[in-house]
């Protein structure tokens, strides 16, 4: 369990929990594990949200289907972050989302109900867990402000000058954790075109990069 928790410590979700205690909230939560192939499905769309899901190892995707069937790239998750929280704590039962394993991965499903049901021991980790949940909304709803407001914009560049003023903070120098492929899907556009807008800026001088560094001239 030791191991479980070093992997999750920094997870907004686990503040203030020590390893002591964890061992002990993972129990009373009846957290399980589950093992997953690349490109396995972990949560389907349409399926009944009853866990929240912890990434132990690996990388998820999670993806939202249009109309005409083309995949709109929410977020890319990795070892220690968490999905599925929004949807339960929503009372949303059945989920809007698709989450696929982008490789071999391992996940820990804690029941829901049990997150924020009375805990018959009145343990203060307990109370501790649902306190960060409550934060860990917040915190989402603003990454989903964010992504509005991008994709709110008209045009290709607006689009990604206003993710790297995002993503970059007060640093001029910043890394992004997507590839090409699903910048494109995140920031709603086509990818040939994103790619050939990076292009005419960095020839403009606007910005630099390499693979996935970025650097916004000032």
């Amino acid at each position: 369990m030791e191991n479980i928790f070093n992997i999750v410590k920094n997870n907004q979700l686990f503040e203030s929990i020590n390893v002591e205690d964890f061992g002990s909230l993972m129990g009373c939560l009846s957290a399980t594990r589950k093992v997953v192939k690349k490109n396995a499905v972990i949560l389907k769309h349409g399926e009944k949200v009853e866990c929240v899901y912890v990434i132990l190892s690996g990388t998820v995707k999670i993806v939202k289907e249009n109309l005409d069937g083309k995949e709109n790239m929410l977020a890319k998750l990795g070892k220690g972050e968490i999905f599925a929280e929004v949807f339960a704590c929503a009372n949303i039962q059945y989920s809007p989302v698709t989450v696929t394993a982008l490789e071999d991965s391992e996940v820990m499903l804690i029941n829901y109900n049990k997150v924020i049901s009375a805990c018959p021991t009145n343990c203060i980790y307990h109370t501790v867990l649902i306190e960060n949940m409550l934060k860990l909304m917040a915190k989402k709803n603003l990454m989903l402000q964010q992504k509005v407001e991008i994709i709110s914009k008209r045009t290709t560049r607006e689009r990604l000058l206003l993710y790297f003023d995002m993503k970059r903070g007060k640093n001029t120098k910043f890394t992004i954790p997507f590839s090409r492929e699903a910048l494109a899907d995140y920031l709603c556009v086509d990818r040939s075109a994103m790619s050939n807008e990076l292009s005419k800026m960095q020839k403009e001088g606007i910005i630099k990069y390499h693979k996935n560094d970025f650097e916004v001239i000032v």
